[in-house]
C-alpha cells in the first residue's frame, strides 16, 4: 500500500468517525423537540371573571329632610331593627313654633273671612236700600218732581251700592285664598315637625352610623343631607363586580356563578345574575379620559341555600357576609357537553394562503382576501414526525381547554409545545419529536 494511499484511507476514515459521532451526539439536530397530547371529548364550561365587593342587595341611607340637632340616637351600629322602630329624633322646638305661627296665621285667616262676609251682608243690605231710593226718585223724576240733579245723585248711591257688594264678594274670595295658603303653611309646617321624628322603614341591620348624639344634621329639603345611618337587609346579599366591555357582551341575567369570598377560601358559594350595567362605569364620569379601561357594573345575588352551612349554630339574625367584604365571581356564561376539545395552548395564528383546502374551506375569493387576515391554526404531528398545518374552527374554551368544531379529529395527536415554537417559530412540515423520545435517548447516551 502506497504513501498516498495510507493518508487517503485516514482521511475517509476520520470523516466517517466524525460523521458518526456527530451522528451520535447531534444527529437530532434538526428535530424539534415538542410536547404532545391527544385531542379528546370533554365537557367545555366557558366563564368571565371578575372581582369586587359585597354589599346589600337593599340598603336604605338614612337621611333628615329637615336640620337640627340630635336629640335621640336609641340605636347603634350593628343593631337590629324592625319597620316603624325609632331610629333618629331631631331637636323640634323651632318646628313646634313654626307650627304655632302657622296655626295662628291660619285663624287670622278665618276672621278675615269671617269679617268680609260681615261686610258683604253689609254692602247687599245698603245696596237694597239704593235700588228702592233709586226706583222711587226715578219716578219721581218721569213726574218731574224732582230736579234731574237729585235723579242723578239716586243713580250715583245706587251704582256705588252694587260696586261695594261686589268688592265684598272679592274680598270674601281673598280671604278664602289667604285660608288656603295659611293651610298650605300649616300642613308643612306639621309635616316638619314630623320628619324631626325617623322610623326604620324596613326589617334590618344598622350597618353605619356616621352621626352621634347631639351631632347637628343639615336636611336634604334643598341639598344634599348628611346620612345619619344606613338600615340593610342582610339576608339578601350580592356582589357588585365590574366586567370588561369584551366579556360583557357574554353575560346575561339569570346566568350562574362560583362566588369566592376572600374571608372563606376553602368555601365557593353559587350565585345568580340579576342586573348588568347599560352604560360603561367611565362613561358616568365626563372627566376620566378616554383611554381608561371601560368596565360594566354587574350584580351577582348570592344564594342563600349556598351558605347555609356557614348559619348552623347560629342565631336567627346572623349574617355570614358583611358589606364591602372583597370578593371574585366566575360567571358561567356557555356550556358544551361531550365536545371535541384540545388544549388552548395548541391554538395559534399563521398567515398561510399557499393551500388551496383554505380557499375552499373559508370560500374566499382571492388570495389577496386571505393574506389580510391570520388563519387559527393547530399543528398536528404526523406518522412519519412531521408538524402538520392544520386550519381549525373553534368554539367556546375554558381556562385549559377549547371546543374544536373543525379540523382534528378525536385521538389525533397535537403539538402543545414549547410556546414559543407552536406561536412562531414552528413551520408546516418541519421534523418534530415528542421531548419524552428525546429524553429516553439522553439517558441512554
Amino acid at each position: 500500500m502506497s504513501k498516498n494511499t495510507k493518508i487517503i484511507l485516514g482521511i475517509v476514515i476520520a470523516v466517517a468517525l466524525i460523521v458518526a459521532v456527530a451522528k451520535i451526539f447531534g444527529g437530532d439536530g434538526d428535530v424539534t423537540e415538542v410536547t404532545i397530547e391527544k385531542a379528546a371529548k370533554r365537557t367545555v364550561i366557558e366563564s368571565v371573571t371578575a372581582s369586587g365587593k359585597i354589599e346589600p342587595q337593599i340598603e336604605v341611607k338614612i337621611q333628615s329632610e329637615v336640620s337640627g340637632q340630635i336629640t335621640e340616637l336609641p340605636v347603634k351600629e350593628g343593631d337590629l331593627v324592625k319597620k316603624g322602630d325609632l331610629l333618629v329624633k331631631i331637636n323640634p322646638d323651632i318646628y313646634i313654633a313654626a307650627l304655632n305661627r302657622a296655626d295662628a296665621a291660619l285663624n287670622s285667616a278665618k276672621s278675615n273671612l269671617a269679617s268680609s262676609r260681615a261686610r258683604l251682608a253689609q254692602a247687599e243690605a245698603q245696596l237694597k236700600v239704593q235700588e228702592l231710593s233709586f226706583t222711587r226718585n226715578k219716578n219721581l223724576f218721569e213726574q218731574k218732581a224732582i230736579s234731574a240733579a237729585e235723579f242723578e245723585n239716586a243713580t250715583s248711591a245706587v251704582e256705588t251700592a252694587r260696586a261695594e257688594a261686589q268688592a265684598a264678594k272679592e274680598t270674601i274670595k281673598g280671604a278664602e285664598f289667604s285660608i288656603a295658603s295659611a293651610e298650605a303653611s300649616r300642613n308643612e309646617a306639621n309635616d316638619n315637625l314630623r320628619r324631626t321624628t325617623i322610623y326604620a322603614p324596613m326589617d334590618g341591620t344598622v350597618t353605619a352610623l356616621t352621626k352621634e348624639m347631639g351631632e347637628t344634621v343639615l336636611g336634604n329639603n334643598m341639598m344634599s343631607g348628611d346620612v345619619i345611618m344606613k338600615v340593610s337587609a342582610l339576608s339578601t346579599m350580592e356582589v357588585n363586580v365590574e366586567v370588561n366591555e369584551s366579556d360583557i357582551v357574554r353575560v346575561q341575567l339569570g346566568d350562574t356563578a362560583v362566588v369566592e369570598v376572600d374571608a372563606y377560601q376553602e368555601v365557593k358559594f353559587k350565585g345568580v345574575v340579576t342586573e348588568i350595567g347599560n352604560t360603561a362605569l367611565n362613561a358616568l364620569n365626563a372627566a376620566l379620559s378616554a383611554d381608561q379601561v371601560t368596565n360594566f357594573s354587574v350584580k351577582v345575588a348570592i344564594v342563600k341555600e349556598s351558605y347555609a352551612s356557614l348559619m348552623e349554630n347560629q342565631p336567627a339574625n346572623y349574617a355570614p357576609f358583611r358589606p364591602g367584604m372583597s370578593a371574585s365571581v366566575e360567571i358561567l356564561t356557555s356550556k358544551a357537553v361531550d365536545v371535541l376539545t384540545i388544549p388552548i395552548k395548541a391554538v395559534t395564528s399563521r398567515d398561510d394562503t399557499t393551500s388551496t383546502s383554505l380557499l375552499e374551506r373559508l370560500n374566499k375569493d382571492t388570495d389577496e382576501e386571505l393574506e389580510k387576515e391570520p388563519f387559527t391554526v393547530v399543528f398536528v404531528m404526523s406518522a412519519g414526525g412531521e408538524a402538520e398545518l392544520r386550519v381549525v374552527k373553534t368554539g367556546i374554551q375554558d381556562n385549559r381547554f377549547i371546543e374544536i368544531k373543525e379540523g382534528i379529529k378525536a385521538d389525533e395527536e397535537v403539538i402543545t409545545g414549547p410556546y414559543e415554537e407552536v406561536a412562531r417559530k414552528l413551520n408546516k412540515g418541519a421534523k418534530v419529536k415528542r421531548k419524552a423520545e428525546m429524553a429516553e435517548k439522553e439517558e441512554e447516551k
